[in-house]
């Protein structure tokens, strides 16, 4: 094992690199019985912290 194999990471440090450069969570999740389709469900999320540099992308969408 080399020394980055060993490292330990915190999940408050991973949480924090993760939303320094943001996260895409993308997903679908079909409910089936017998070939036929009941439910589907799709999931596209984006995860990323907002400061004073990025502002929130909603505060435009407020405006209009």
């Amino acid at each position: 094992m080399t020394v980055v194999e060993r490292r330990e990471i915190a999940l408050v440090d991973l949480l924090d690199r993760l939303l320094a450069g943001g996260v895409v969570i993308s997903g679908d999740v079909t409910l089936r019985i017998a070939d036929v389709d009941l439910v589907r469900i799709d999931l596209n999320a984006l995860i990323s912290s907002v400061n004073a540099n990025v502002p929130s992308p909603f505060e435009a969408l407020e405006e209009q």
